[in-house]
């Protein structure tokens, strides 16, 4: 409303009062307005928990249409001493929640080094050899140790013989580990110290699922233009901005390098490496054929733009792998608890067209405030996202029978 408009309301409400003999303010509350000048007071930001009056079609996924690996979630970690792993759940608790959402084989990317190695692979992998597989992690608190790249590559050697699947990389890698026993320089993601890692990596046919960097907006000021405000204000350690950080681009082409320089090696992306710009995500699958893509905890970026979405899946959809980032008990992180409506979401994003809906399990948005659209893909698409892509980096053989269920029906609230 202009200021000439809103003028003459006012003026209109005072002659209507007059007129009927009735105070303004008291016509105004009569005809659903307020009192003009009338104070109100502002509603702080983390109380406003807006409801959609949208009327949209809502179905319930409650298991995945073909069974499924996922590919990304942390049953335990481990110490920097690599001794005893704190374990997240126990396996007959993931097993349950497994089983009712179709989930057939679950990836611990966190199974640590040394003697927690050794330990998770009793406790998960060989315990339930054809539901739980282990990878194993760099060591790093020893990188400053000498010989220390050839210790690494000798630790990846001896993961495989023990049954490790794939080594997982942490953000740590340029954002967190530095020189001089911690003090100085941060170590780039292409240090090539880590050579010998990857080209170990590379020969024992290990993938390495490698997380880069992190949301575009972790760099940025955290003022009244970032859209991950709430996010950061909760969090203030997850911010990059500042101080020595390299940027996002910086990371993304360090680890771009290291990728160049080991083409036996197979890596995959975390979190669809950088989910805001698929458009450059697709210049990297393009240029490196040595690579490949998991959605964990990224679905919040891909399902608000889902058009975008839906044509990268179908360009590369022999390259995208089914993963959520769960964590048993993981609470602070509403979008990585697991659980069965976890599962429900990422289903109802990847099977349905539904629309405007929440991409996580929680009353308000925890990365952002937006909502998410279904992509809607075809069954083929659907049955290499869940199964065949990562069974194939897996060497998990033989294809489970039977879909999860027949396709469900939505609802209108």
């Amino acid at each position: 409303m202009n200021n000439l408009n809103r003028r003459q309301w006012l003026a209109s409400f005072a002659a209507a009062a007059a007129a009927a003999g009735l105070p303004c303010g008291v016509l105004a509350r009569q005809q659903g307005g307020r009192p003009a000048g009338a104070g109100q007071q502002k509603l702080p930001l983390e109380d406003y928990l807006p409801k959609s009056m949208l009327h949209v079609r809502e179905t319930k996924v409650g298991r995945a249409r073909f069974p499924a690996i996922d590919f990304h979630t942390h049953l335990s970690w481990t110490p920097r001493d690599g001794q005893k792993p704190r374990h997240n759940t126990t396996p007959a608790r993931a097993l349950e929640v497994m089983d009712r959402r179709n989930v057939r084989v679950m990836v611990n990317l966190t199974g640590g080094y040394g003697p927690a190695l050794e330990e998770n692979m009793r406790y998960w992998q060989r315990a339930h050899p054809n539901r739980f597989v282990v990878f194993t992690e760099p060591w790093l608190s020893r990188f400053h140790e000498p010989n220390y790249p050839r210790f690494q590559a000798e630790q990846i050697e001896h993961a495989s013989r023990v049954g490790a699947r794939g080594i997982k990389v942490l953000k740590s890698l340029g954002l967190g580990l530095r020189e001089s026993g911690g003090s100085g320089a941060l170590v780039r993601v292409d240090d090539k110290r880590f050579d010998p890692m990857w080209e170990a990596a590379g020969a024992a046919g290990l993938p390495v699922a490698i997380h880069t960097s992190d949301p575009e907006a972790f760099f940025h000021p955290t003022d009244r233009y970032n859209e991950r405000y709430e996010e950061l204000s909760a969090h203030p350690d997850w911010s990059f901005h500042g101080r020595d950080f390299p940027s996002n681009r910086e990371l993304h082409e360090a680890r771009n390098r290291v990728v160049a320089r080991h083409p036996r090696t197979h890596f995959v992306f975390l979190h669809v490496g950088n989910a805001e710009d698929l458009g450059w995500v697709s210049e990297w699958l393009d240029r490196y054929p040595n690579t490949s893509v998991e959605i964990g905890a990224r679905i919040g970026e891909l399902g608000r733009q889902p058009r975008a979405s839906r044509r990268f899946f179908d360009r590369y959809q022999d390259r995208i792998l089914f993963g959520t980032d769960a964590v048993p008990g993981g609470h602070e992180t509403p979008q990585q608890i697991f659980g069965d409506e976890l599962y429900e979401i990422y289903y109802r994003f990847l099977e349905t067209e539904d629309e405007y809906f929440d991409y996580a399990p929680a009353p308000k948005p925890p990365q952002g405030r937006w909502r998410i659209y279904g992509l809607g893909l075809p069954e083929n698409i659907l049955r290499k996202v869940y199964w065949e892509n990562a069974a194939r980096l897996l060497k998990i053989e033989g294809v489970p029978r039977g879909a999860g269920r027949r396709p469900g029906r939505g609802r209108r609230p």
